[in-house]
C-alpha cells in the first residue's frame, strides 16, 4: 500500500528546496524510464532453491565476485619456491594493487605481527605458509567488530540508509526489505529521497513487487517530514522494520549532508533510540575513494555498518578489508550481483576463504 505523508514537518520544505539545485546536479543512481523494468524483474527470486543449493550458490557468488583479486594472489603464491625479501616485496605490491590500502598493507606485511616479522622469527618459511598466515591475520581483522544487524529492544528497528548516487543504494534497500519480508517480518519503507522523482518511483515499484508498504511525500518535500511520517506509520502498524531511503547526496554538498543529520534527529524523537542502524552503501569498484566518502558521511551521522555493493568481479576485494580496518566500521552486507539473492550478510570466514581459494 502506498501512503503519502503531508503532515508534520512539511513546513520545512523551504529549507529542503535550498538543497534542490545541488541535488538535481547529481547523476541518477540507476537507469530511469522504461529501461527500469528488466532490472525490477531481477529482484524476484530466480528459482526455488533448497537451503543447500542457496549455500552453494552463495559460495559461487563470493568466488565470482573476488575473481580478479583471487586470480592474482593465486598466481603469486603458486609459482615461487624461495621465500626471500624480493618475494615479500612482490606480495606487498600485489596487496596494494588489490586495494587493501596503505594502512592495512602495513599491518599485514610490516606490523608487529605481520608477515615480515613472522618470517624473521622463522614462523613461516615457504610461500604456502605466507598465504595461511595472511588468512589468519585477515580473519582476526574482520571479526574484531560485530557485523550483526542492530535490533531495537521495543518497537520497529529503524534502518537509515545513506550513500552517493550510483552506489546501488536504492537497489540495496529493496533487497534488504525483501530479505526481512521473506523472513516473516512486517516492513515499512520511507522514500525520503524526495529530490529525485525517479528515486521515489523506483522504490515504490519495488515495494509493490516485494509486498511491503511505502510512505512517500510531495516532490521536493522536506525529507525529514517524510521520515517523520514513515515512523508514524511504522509505529501505528507495529512494523518490525522501518527502512528510510535518503537522497543520493554528494558527500561534498554541505547543506545536503546537514539534511541527513536532520533526518536522523527526527527519527530519534519518534522511535526510542532510533535509528538503530545507519548503513552507508559504498560502491566497491571505486576503491580507495569509498574510504573518503565514508569518512565524510561519518561527520554527519554515526555510521554503524557498511553495505559494499558491486562486488561482482570488477571490484578489487582488498577494499573490503581496507574499509573495515581503517574506519572501525563493520561491513554488514555485500552486494554480489543483480539478483535478489545477491545481497548477503558479510561472512568473514567465507570472504577470506574465497579471497585465497586455490
Amino acid at each position: 500500500m502506498l501512503k503519502k505523508w503531508f503532515g508534520k514537518g512539511a513546513d520545512n520544505a523551504t529549507q529542503s528546496q535550498e538543497a534542490t539545485s545541488a541535488e538535481d546536479s547529481l547523476a541518477p543512481e540507476e537507469p530511469q524510464g522504461t529501461g527500469d523494468a528488466p532490472q525490477q524483474e531481477r529482484l524476484q527470486p530466480s528459482s526455488e532453491e533448497t537451503r543447500e543449493d542457496k549455500e552453494l550458490s552463495g559460495w559461487k557468488r563470493f568466488t565470482t565476485g573476488l575473481t580478479k583479486t583471487r586470480k592474482n594472489l593465486k598466481t603469486l603464491f603458486s609459482f615461487r619456491k624461495a621465500l626471500d625479501d624480493d618475494y615479500l616485496d612482490e606480495i606487498e605490491s600485489e596487496l596494494y594493487s588489490a586495494d587493501f590500502g596503505p594502512e592495512t598493507v602495513h599491518v599485514l606485511m610490516n606490523g608487529e605481527d605481520g608477515v615480515r616479522a613472522a618470517w624473521k622469527r622463522r614462523e613461516i618459511s615457504e610461500p604456502g605458509h605466507v598465504r595461511d598466515y595472511l588468512k589468519q591475520i585477515l580473519r582476526k581483522m574482520l571479526t574484531q567488530r560485530d557485523n550483526r544487524l542492530n535490533q531495537a529492544t521495543t518497537g520497529p528497528t529503524v534502518v537509515l540508509v545513506a550513500g552517493v548516487n550510483g552506489t546501488g543504494k536504492t537497489t540495496s534497500i529493496a533487497k534488504l526489505a525483501k530479505s526481512f519480508h521473506d523472513a516473516g517480518h512486517k516492513v515499512v519503507l520511507g522514500a525520503a529521497d524526495t529530490f529525485r522523482a525517479a528515486a521515489v518511483e523506483q522504490l515504490t515499484i519495488w515495494s509493490e513487487r516485494i509486498g511491503v508498504e511505502i510512505v512517500t511525500g510531495k516532490p521536493n518535500a522536506d525529507p525529514a517530514s517524510v521520515a517523520y511520517g514513515a515512523a508514524a506509520v511504522a509505529l501505528e502498524q507495529e512494523a518490525d522494520y522501518l527502512i528510510i531511503d535518503t537522497a543520493g547526496r554528494l558527500h561534498t554538498q554541505k547543506n545536503l549532508m546537514q539534511q541527513l543529520g536532520k533526518i536522523r534527529n527526527v527519527l530519534a524523537k519518534q522511535v526510542n533510540e532510533a535509528p538503530h542502524e545507519c548503513l552507508l552503501v559504498l560502491d566497491a569498484t571505486t576503491g580507495q575513494n569509498a574510504l573518503n566518502q565514508a569518512t565524510l558521511f561519518g561527520q554527519q551521522i554515526d555510521i554503524t555498518g557498511l553495505v559494499l555493493s558491486k562486488l561482482d568481479g570488477t571490484a578489487k576485494g582488498g577494499i573490503v578489508v581496507a574499509i573495515n580496518n581503517s574506519l572501525d566500521i563493520p561491513v554488514k552486507f555485500i552486494g554480489l550481483g543483480e539478483q535478489v539473492e545477491d545481497l548477503e550478510p558479510f561472512d568473514a570466514d567465507r570472504f577470506v576463504d574465497a579471497l585465497f581459494e586455490s
